[in-house]
């Protein structure tokens, strides 16, 4: 029999799940202060053979183990697993901390999450965001949706790329069920920080478009095609010559700086109740050709 040094209970062997358990630590930490002799099994079932009896014994009991009664709970739909959460918060309990540091060195998760490359790619997100996407706030993490049509395949295909290149991460698509809409789904932290895009309700946001888009013609473009390409509609009706590239948005800083940044760049747009407009045929065509509307070769 061994004892433990740190309650005195006696056991055949001193196992991790004891360890971990009652004293909050390891066996390698236990070995380095009091000896590893009666410490820990020297092979875990995990690392005998497929055809040992042991493990093939092992693998039986496991089938007649009852499940956890925690399982398929939360602490939204459980008290006991809530009063859990709260004591482990209120004794600053990280039962993640040893594995978040490992996975950390092993580049599994990041140290940190910086600024995101100034690309074209990401001037183009942040106009899709704001036209078509939203950013929600959760307690440990923030999620980008961004909502496009089924009958654009090539649009929302594209715009997965574009979240891919930017984020180093594939974001999730759906189908909404009985609907024809596409939805992309990325979950990280801060990604309304780094976008420069207000989380939540946008309707009546002052939104605050960065120097670095506003200052190269190249990156208000591609910032101009993803706002055209969530949000713009080209129209022509050639027995009455009317020709038609519009932007629809309620939010008057946005509709500001679309307009400005239109006639900065020499055309002639027209402002509306919650829309901009571009009616001259050479403007028209002229604008769809400079944003490349509707085409979705990588910028």
């Amino acid at each position: 029999m061994s004892k433990c040094r740190l309650c005195g209970e006696e056991f055949k062997i001193i196992t991790s799940t004891h360890l971990r358990g009652k004293h909050h630590t390891t066996i390698r930490k236990y070995g380095k202060r009091f000896g590893s002799k009666g410490v820990g099994f020297i092979v875990t079932v995990g690392q005998l053979p497929y055809n040992d009896p042991r493990y093939k014994k092992w693998r039986k009991a496991l089938l007649r183990r009852p499940a956890p009664w925690s399982k398929g709970y939360t602490k939204e739909t459980h008290l006991s697993v809530a009063k859990i959460s709260s004591t482990f918060k209120k004794k600053k309990i990280d039962n993640f901390r040893e594995w978040r540091e490992e996975a950390r060195k092993q580049g599994l998760i990041p140290n940190g999450y910086s600024r995101f490359k100034r690309t074209k790619d990401l001037a183009f997100l942040i106009g899709m965001v704001l036209g078509d996407g939203s950013i929600y706030v959760y307690p440990r993490t923030e999620g980008l949706r961004i909502a496009l049509g089924t009958d654009k395949p090539k649009l929302w295909r594209y715009v997965v790329s574009v979240v891919y290149r930017v984020f180093q991460k594939s974001p999730a698509v759906s189908k909404v069920k009985g609907s024809a809409c596409m939805i992309i789904t990325l979950y990280e932290k801060e990604i309304s920080r780094r976008l420069g895009v207000p989380s939540g309700d946008r309707g009546k946001a002052k939104i605050i478009l960065p120097q670095w888009i506003l200052r190269k013609k190249a990156m208000l473009i591609a910032f101009l095609k993803g706002l055209y390409e969530a949000e713009g509609g080209f129209h022509i009706h050639k027995p009455t010559s009317t020709y038609k590239l519009i932007f629809y948005n309620s939010n008057d800083t946005l509709l500001n700086i679309v307009e400005d940044s239109l006639r900065g760049l020499g055309f002639h747009p027209h402002r509306s109740n919650r829309k901009i407009q571009l009616s001259r045929e050479e403007e028209v065509y002229g604008f769809k050709d400079l944003i490349s509307f509707r085409k979705y070769e990588k910028i």
